[in-house]
């Protein structure tokens, strides 16, 4: 039987509770989309450096992705999986941010992750949602390659689908580091 869901741990949702609170207290007017690339970068930049994902969430190839999307529905309801850590808010523009619950808890954090939260949010945190969708679709970004090789680039370009149900493989990024593909492989053995 196929799995259709994904379970998070305790452990798990906190970190990802407390990552999105880590921006929404550094960035001003947080919104989804955002959020959602600043969490893809995280973990691209993450397994780039070391082999190992930062979050290790799935993420798929839609038009404005890659998007994990347990996030995205988390995001665009009232939150229940991380109703914890965050809430949403209107501007009188009718525009929607993400605002921490609590404040920032670094109990699931190493001090490499702090750090590379912190170069996120410098160098990321002050470009536009439209400015970071670009970034993460980049020519020969995983989101790129993974849209091209299952031909749905264009398809996604022209706007004749908006999303899909393939995940990025996220192991193209160290495929070049034989160590670094082994550190990849055996974490997501076991996590």
């Amino acid at each position: 039987m196929s799995k259709f869901y994904t379970t998070y741990n305790p452990e798990h949702l906190s970190k990802i509770g407390h990552t999105i609170i880590f921006l929404a207290e550094n960035i001003e007017n947080l919104s989804k989309t955002k959020i959602l690339k600043l969490l893809y970068i995280l973990d691209e930049l993450s397994i780039k450096k070391g082999g190992i994902p930062f979050l290790n969430l799935k993420y798929k190839v839609w038009k404005f992705g890659p998007v994990s999307e347990d996030i995205f529905i988390e995001l665009s309801t009232e939150p229940t999986l991380l109703k914890n850590y965050i809430e949403k808010t209107t501007n009188s523009d009718g525009q929607t941010f993400i605002q921490p619950k609590v404040k920032f808890n670094d109990d699931e954090f190493s001090q490499n992750d702090i750090e590379l939260l912190q170069f996120v949010t410098d160098n990321f945190g002050k470009k536009t949602a439209k400015e970071l969708v670009s970034h993460t679709h980049r020519k020969l970004s995983p989101w790129y390659n993974t849209a091209k090789e299952n031909n749905i680039l264009e398809l996604l370009i022209n706007e004749n689908i908006s999303n899909s149900e393939y995940i990025i493989d996220l192991s193209q990024l160290v495929s070049h580091d034989e160590r670094k593909t082994a550190l990849y492989k055996d974490y997501l053995a076991y996590h």
